[in-house]
């Protein structure tokens, strides 16, 4: 079985973008599958890394728990809305926080330029928005997606990662949104 840690990158509760969360683990835990959720709105941490890569900013509570489990686990998912372009500002300064301990321990060795702290782990992006997706991708140029695909998952050494994009969100039937949770809770399932 696999171990999966889901992270719902939305600042906000009770969400499409949550229903997707609990589909997605409600799909792995059936199949057994060790599942550990994680939604930014609940926990308790600062986004902001104050001093960079200068100095380490201690872990708070949620975000060592967070850690520890991205770190065992086999599997990422991140689910999030695409806001402004890019992913919510909780998501990234979750992303910057959980990474900025072990990039500041290789700072002068010689691992420095190795950022490669997560290998062998998988990762999906489920990122649902307002536009249709072929717009997304092809007139928008797909940034937040390759931001986080290439620049920080590829980066720290997670592949493959895979990517569902749900468009026109807000204006789908209720039928399409069943089959979006059918769609996340199958992928659950096969912790894909």
């Amino acid at each position: 079985m696999t171990s999966v840690a889901i992270v719902l990158g939305h600042p906000q509760r009770m969400t499409f973008c949550e229903a997707l969360a609990e589909a997605y683990r409600r799909g792995a835990e059936g199949a057994g599958h060790t599942v550990h959720l994680f939604k930014l709105a609940e926990m308790n941490f600062e986004p902001i890394l104050r001093e960079g890569y200068r100095e380490e900013q201690p872990l708070e509570p949620d975000l060592r728990v967070a850690y520890d489990a991205l770190r065992a686990s086999d599997h990422w998912v991140l689910i999030f809305p695409l806001w402004c372009g890019d992913m919510p500002a909780i998501l990234k300064g979750f992303i910057e926080r959980i990474l900025q301990p072990d990039l500041i321990r290789r700072q002068g060795t010689d691992n420095a330029m190795n950022w490669r702290i997560f290998e062998r782990k998988s990762a999906r992006i489920v990122m649902t928005m307002g536009m249709p997706v072929t717009i997304y991708r092809f007139w928008y140029g797909a940034h937040a997606l390759k931001l986080l695909k290439r620049n920080i998952l590829n980066f720290i050494g997670i592949a493959p990662v895979r990517e569902t994009l749900l468009g026109m969100v807000p204006d789908v039937s209720d039928e399409k949104r069943f089959e979006w949770l059918k769609q996340a809770e199958a992928m659950g399932r096969r912790a894909d």
